[in-house]
C-alpha cells in the first residue's frame, strides 16, 4: 500500500465513461458497486478511505486504493476542488434539457422497460411513441438470444442500432440499468455520451430509482 497516496483533498465523481460503466451492465464487481454509490450521492463527497471502503464494500485498505487506482487509470472516476450538486428539480423539468444535448441531432428519448417514454427530445409525440415500444421490444429479443450473443459471440454489450451501408449508425438503442429498472436511451445519429449532461442524467436517475 505505500505505493499509494490517497489525495483526500477532492471531491470524486464520476466520468462520463465511468457513470456509464457504471449502468450499463448488471453484473456486479468493485468497481461497478464504488460507481453506483457515488452516483446515489446527494452530492460529490469528499474521498476518504473510509468512504471509499464503504462505497466499494470492501474491508481491506490496499484492495480500496487498488481500485481507485485502477478506476482513475480508465477515466471512469475525476476530482473536484468544490463538491458538486445533484440537481432536486423534478425530472420532468429536468430530463428534456439533459436529453437534448446527448445526440448530434438533438433527437433523444427515455424509455422505461414496459416501452414508454419518461421525456423527449426532437421526436414528435406519435414517433417517441413508436420507438418507445420498439425499444422494448429489442429488449425482449436481447433478452431471448443473449447466450448466444454473449457466450458463443463475445457481445456482452446489449445496445442496438439500426445502421446504413457503410455501418454507420442511425438510431440507437441503449439500456440503462439503474436499480432494479431498465431504461433505454434512443438516440438518433452519433450519441454524445462523453458529456456531463450524460453524468447528471445517469445521477438524477440513480438519485430517484435506484438510492
Amino acid at each position: 500500500m505505500s505505493s499509494f497516496v490517497l489525495a483526500e483533498d477532492v471531491y470524486v465523481h464520476p466520468t462520463p465513461a465511468g457513470a456509464y460503466y457504471a449502468v450499463s451492465a448488471t453484473e456486479p464487481n468493485p468497481s461497478r458497486r464504488l460507481l453506483r454509490a457515488l452516483l446515489q450521492q446527494p452530492a460529490s463527497p469528499r474521498l476518504t478511505v473510509k468512504g471509499l471502503l464503504s462505497w466499494a464494500d470492501l474491508a481491506d485498505t490496499e484492495q480500496g486504493m487498488k481500485l481507485l487506482y485502477h478506476a482513475q487509470g480508465l477515466g471512469w472516476v475525476q476530482g473536484f476542488d468544490q463538491p458538486r450538486q445533484c440537481n432536486e428539480q423534478p425530472l420532468e423539468v429536468q430530463l428534456p434539457k439533459l436529453l437534448k444535448g446527448l445526440s448530434i441531432h438533438g433527437k433523444v428519448l427515455l424509455a422505461d422497460h414496459q416501452g414508454f417514454y419518461l421525456a423527449s427530445a426532437g421526436f414528435p409525440h406519435e414517433v417517441a411513441e413508436e420507438l418507445s415500444a420498439l425499444s422494448a421490444d429489442l429488449a425482449n429479443l436481447h433478452a431471448r438470444r443473449a447466450g448466444l450473443l454473449v457466450n458463443n459471440l463475445g457481445l456482452p454489450n446489449s445496445s442496438w442500432a439500426v445502421v446504413d451501408a457503410a455501418g454507420n449508425g442511425k438510431l440507437g438503442f441503449w439500456p440503462l440499468f439503474i436499480g432494479n429498472q431498465r431504461f433505454v436511451l434512443v438516440v438518433s445519429g452519433m450519441p454524445h455520451f462523453n458529456h456531463p449532461d450524460f453524468v447528471d442524467l445517469v445521477w438524477v436517475l440513480s438519485r430517484r430509482y435506484a438510492s
